[in-house]
């Protein structure tokens, strides 16, 4: 029954982020919510009005206070993921079944010191940079189909030599 209910519902509208570095690693978080080992890249709802790349770089600001940095992809189509019937419950009173997503990828160009999760009421606890392909195993599994197509989508921008970066 809650199955049935929950495909009726529409997909939450949001954006993701995957922010490269000068040697090519992105940024992932550990969220604090959902398990110790529960990592993922920024992500987070579009508002109403809001065009999805000023909410990508909203959202990078909010959850990790990033700032310095240029959109260099994104992905044309939405990439979307279902809630299980666990998270969905406690997730947004259930109004959403799930999340469909914009994904851009952007350069970091600033210093480490201005990356801050937010202190005790943050989203995340933890981060690093690592490889863009090892997140997926990082990832929780219902997210994972959303982050092999993101990887697929953006894994040449690993490969990249950026020659503005040292400018």
């Amino acid at each position: 029954m809650i199955n049935k209910k929950l495909n009726n519902l529409p997909y939450r509208p949001c954006v993701g982020i995957v922010l490269f570095n000068n040697n090519n690693q992105v940024f992932i978080a550990r969220r604090n919510d959902v398990g110790r080992q529960s990592w993922q890249f920024p992500q987070g709802g579009i508002n109403s009005g809001e065009e999805p790349e000023a909410a990508a770089l909203r959202e990078l600001e909010e959850e990790t206070n990033i700032k310095t940095v240029r959109i260099v992809d994104r992905t044309a189509e939405w990439l979307c993921y279902d809630y299980p019937p666990n998270v969905s419950a406690r997730s947004f009173a259930g109004n959403y079944r799930g999340q469909k997503q914009i994904w851009f990828a952007m350069r970091f160009f600033g210093n480490e010191d201005e990356i801050d999760l937010g202190g005790w009421s943050a989203e995340f606890d933890d981060w690093k940079w690592t490889s863009l392909r090892s997140t997926i195993t990082m990832i929780v599994d219902f997210k994972k189909n959303v982050y092999e197509k993101v990887v697929r989508r953006f894994s040449h921008l690993e490969k990249e030599i950026d020659l503005n970066l040292h400018k």
